[in-house]
């Protein structure tokens, strides 16, 4: 049996390789640029930025959109952003007797799913690119990926491990959430 040490060494070399991976594909870092602008855009207009997922893609979502109100790098005011997995008494309760409606015109939806293939998450980019929406998918390298035909713009990390894809979620979602305050609020932020 491996020496557990080793195992944790291996594990991190190994979510090093990946996140390096990312790190040098031009087309990722392009991906969350534009998407960086997009959502400035989107809050300069007065719109929000919709997030959501299942499991830990849930719980991503509900940590990125912490970071647009509470603040990433620089206390500032709030930016409008909402996890729409985070309140299942409101949520079941109103889905169940009137449907949803939160998203409008010019708002942003990220949608997570490691695999691409989260039926729920799916209906829900269909539900936000027929109010006019931009859709932007984080999601994995797999096969059978649904979510780009949905996305306006798509950040597919290089794996397909899910452990190591959510990983590179949050730092691609913090280095948005760095290139949105630097936009709003200046080159403060680092």
């Amino acid at each position: 049996m491996a020496n557990p040490e080793d195992a944790v060494a291996g594990y991190f070399r190994h979510s090093c390789e990946t996140l390096a991976r990312a790190a040098a594909d031009a087309d990722l870092r392009h991906c969350i640029v534009a998407v960086a602008d997009r959502v400035a855009r989107a809050f300069r207009a007065g719109g929000k930025v919709l997030l959501a997922g299942n499991g830990g893609s849930a719980a991503d979502a509900q940590h990125i959109a912490g970071e647009f109100l509470s603040r990433f790098k620089l206390d500032r005011n709030p930016l409008p952003a909402i996890a729409l997995t985070t309140d299942t008494s409101v949520l079941t309760a109103i889905g169940n007797d009137y449907g949803y409606g939160l998203g409008r015109a010019g708002d942003v939806f990220i949608a997570y799913s490691t695999s691409g293939r989260s039926k729920n998450v799916l209906a829900a980019l269909r539900a936000a690119r027929g109010i006019a929406l931009t859709n932007v998918g984080f999601t994995g390298s797999g096969g059978g990926n649904e979510m780009p035909a949905l996305c306006d713009f798509t950040y597919a990390a290089p794996s397909d491990d899910t452990a190591l894809i959510q990983q590179i979620h949050i730092v691609a979602a913090h280095a948005l959430c760095l290139l949105v305050e630097r936009d709003l609020f200046g080159a403060a932020a680092r």
